[in-house]
């Protein structure tokens, strides 16, 4: 039997696009000579609709589209998630589904057992945990059905059952033998995850010598980003088929000889799949919500150039409005950079000096400051001054205004409120300064694109005469490490610095991580490409003294 993995890119709530999709690629299926198309993890309604869920209108349109397509389906099993309404109390009042439909009736169904509640997950405050699932039967095949984090059981360590094992012990008790395990997922991606899910599920096949198919969402929804990547082991953990990353596809597996195609193979770097994430994080996040184009600030320096070319890169360069907007500090060479940056990306290009409205501002406040020194007030006003700018200009033309600071930066809030934090996607807010920078590289691999000078000069905000980020920072590579650690890996003050870490430096970075909780809270919306993103993911107090 040929078996058809498609990924889509479903839009949350837009249950006549994703239902249509649905049956498109379904017809498709079938005329290729499938018996079984399988979709992602809640294709119906797009993953996660969050607080939607409490909507009954939702529900209800969710329950007319679910009707709508199983009508409208060709003659051959296709199996696809969506949510469940459940009558029973106690209790939530939904399950998160996998259902089978055949010849317009519904044939199997799998309730997602494992929900999970950590980082950006919370499905236990709207789903309640399904039974133990049925074996489901096609073309002599007994297959074992699983939703998501039924599979990774083993590997989060917090759950007390195991559908996978359970699915066996049935089949053990019915003297049958599973043919192959199904994965339906809407599986978000961050930098590592691949390895991760390839070590898992090449174990998990070599245990039960036993093939699988994974079929995962692909494309942007606010801060996630879905890589999809669905693909096809065989029972000695090879991988035999794959989908694309980051785009719609199908690929075909057949059978009755374990083979497929592959489509695209499993050897992105880090930073490759980084680059083409966030290309994708841009275009969705754009597309879904009603933008077709984009301005943002160019410093001359890398953070922006690298926003700035994969701006282009997700949107057309005619798309893209880049926009100087040098002060009383800013270098000759940073105006220059930023110009040729334009010019090499193919971006509009214009320049609004602000040494006129910074000095309105001086002058305004002249009295009330009268006997103080300039300090960051003044860098801060610089940055508002431009902030008010760049939204004007997203004002009058409905361009979506990309900030363009980094997940260093944010970190230990060397950004400012309502200036080069105004906007409404934070494009690289999670990636930390030195992946900045290989991103730059990566972006040049063909042809110059990002300036050299760009590349190695010292990073510089340009607010003050001669500044440096290294005069109040850390130097990157040595913040970019404790940041891993203290964020990511989830290591505390004292153990960082038993590592080798200087005791002065590792206190300095928390207490600057801790104070600036209340601006992160009011950033716009980042994508998430590490283990542990700022934002929905990370929920801490703003009001809190623990030094740990």
């Amino acid at each position: 039997m040929k078996v058809a993995l498609i990924q889509l890119n479903p839009i949350i709530g837009d249950f006549d696009a994703n239902g249509q999709a649905i049956i498109d690629y379904s017809h498709k299926a079938a005329e290729l000579g499938c018996g079984l198309a399988v979709f992602p993890e809640m294709v119906l309604s797009g993953y996660p609709p969050l607080d939607m869920l409490e909507r009954r209108s939702f529900i209800n349109d969710h329950e007319q589209a679910l009707a709508e397509v199983i009508v409208a389906l060709p003659p051959i099993d296709i199996m696809f998630g969506c949510f469940e309404q459940r009558s029973e109390k106690p209790g939530k009042a939904l399950y998160n589904s996998v259902l089978v439909a055949r010849s317009g009736t519904i044939v199997h169904k799998t309730r997602k057992q494992l929900l999970p509640a950590y980082d950006v997950f919370d499905e236990n405050r709207y789903f309640e945990p399904g039974p133990s699932a049925d074996l489901y039967k096609l073309d002599g095949l007994t297959i074992g059905v699983t939703v998501c984090e039924d599979i990774w059981h083993h590997v989060i360590g917090e759950y007390r059952i195991e559908p996978v094992a359970a699915l066996f012990e049935q089949a053990r008790k019915q003297n049958l033998s599973i043919d192959c395990l199904i994965n339906v997922s809407a599986s978000p991606f961050h930098r590592g995850k691949n390895s991760i899910r390839s070590r898992i599920f090449s174990n998990l096949c070599k245990q039960y010598q036993t093939p699988l198919l994974f079929v995962n969402q692909v494309g942007g929804q606010d801060s996630l980003l879905f890589d999809g990547q669905s693909q096809a082991l065989n029972d000695k953990g090879e991988v035999i088929a794959r989908a694309r990353c980051f785009e719609q596809d199908l690929v075909i597996v057949d059978t009755d000889i374990w083979q497929g195609k592959i489509h695209q193979d499993g050897s992105l770097s880090e930073v490759e799949a980084v680059h083409d994430a966030l290309i994708m994080g841009i275009r969705d996040y754009a597309g879904k919500c009603g933008f077709s184009s984009a301005v943002l600030g160019l410093s001359g320096g890398v953070d922006s150039a690298v926003t700035a070319a994969l701006a282009v890169r997700a949107l057309g360069a005619d798309k893209v409005y880049g926009v100087a907007l040098p002060s009383p500090y800013s270098s000759p060479d940073s105006l220059e950079d930023a110009k040729q940056l334009a010019q090499q990306c193919g971006c509009h290009f214009m320049v609004l000096p602000i040494a006129d409205l910074f000095e309105g501002y001086r002058t305004v406040l002249s009295e009330s400051f009268l006997g103080l020194d300039e300090d960051v007030t003044e860098q801060n006003i610089q940055a508002r001054i431009r902030g008010n700018l760049l939204m004007a200009l997203s004002n009058k033309f409905g361009h979506l205004l990309l900030t363009t600071g980094n997940k260093s930066e944010m970190a230990v809030g060397y950004c400012t409120l309502y200036g080069d934090m105004s906007g409404g996607l934070a494009v690289i807010s999670d990636v930390p300064k030195q992946l900045v920078y290989e991103l730059a590289h990566h972006i040049n691999i063909e042809r110059e694109i990002i300036p050299q000078r760009t590349l190695t000069k010292a990073p510089t905000a340009e607010l003050r005469p001669d500044q440096r980020d290294q005069d109040d920072l850390p130097p990157y590579e040595l913040l970019d490490q404790i940041l891993e650690l203290y964020l990511e890996e989830g290591y505390g003050r004292e153990e960082i610095i038993k590592q080798g870490y200087q005791y002065d430096i590792v206190n300095d970075v928390v207490r600057r991580i801790r104070m600036n909780e209340y601006k992160r809270k009011q950033a716009p919306m980042g994508l998430k490409v590490t283990s542990k993103a700022f934002g929905f993911g990370r929920r801490l107090p703003n009001v809190q003294n623990y030094q740990g």
